[in-house]
């Protein structure tokens, strides 16, 4: 079917996707404020992937499968979390991680679910876009068609909850340009 205009894709119950969630200025602030974090490399079972991440609140560790509370964010994000709490209508300390990420050009994020102990993600990306992907976690429900790829572009906000988060992989195709991104977690209850 031909469009006037493109249409947005169907995503799975929970996705929900938000272009220019955040200002040209709160972008520019915020990028100031991941210049001065610390990254350090990913490493994944052994395998050092190609992104530089910084972790606070809790981080799970996926050599010993396990949380542990590292340090608070740096209060100048405090804006962005409050910021995503408001428009999730949920209270601020319910985030129990932010992470930090720089992809440099070139790098993936392969297909994955994030790790067990977390909820809700609420992802806000900087500096450039990327190509996100979202497949389902059965592989008897993986073939022709089942993958859901559309642009995340900068300044935008993806959240994942629910039968997303559940029942869904996700992953991000090779970045052009460097690009960051910051991570909002939840814990599971229960």
């Amino acid at each position: 079917m031909n469009t006037l205009f493109p249409l947005e894709p169907a995503f799975p119950e929970g996705f929900v996707y938000i272009p220019g969630f955040i200002t040209p200025g709160e972008e520019a602030e915020l990028y100031k404020q991941v210049s001065k974090v610390e990254l350090h490399n990913f490493n994944f079972q052994g395998f050092t992937a190609n992104r530089k991440v910084a972790s606070f609140g809790y981080d799970y560790s996926f050599e010993n499968l396990g949380l542990t509370k590292g340090k608070d964010w740096p209060p100048a994000f405090d804006f962005l979390v409050e910021k995503v709490s408001k428009h999730l209508n949920i209270k601020p300390v319910e985030f129990a991680e932010l992470l930090v990420t720089e992809y440099p050009v070139g790098s993936v994020i392969n297909w994955h679910r994030d790790a067990p102990p977390f909820d809700l993600i609420a992802g806000i990306s900087l500096m450039s876009d990327c190509n996100f992907r979202l497949r389902p976690h059965d592989k008897a429900k993986q073939g022709r068609g089942s993958v859901i790829s559309f642009p995340v572009n900068r300044r935008s906000l993806y959240i994942m909850r629910g039968l997303s988060r559940t029942e869904w992989q996700h992953s991000i195709s090779a970045v052009k340009q460097t690009r960051y991104s910051i991570t909002l977690r939840t814990l599971r209850r229960g």
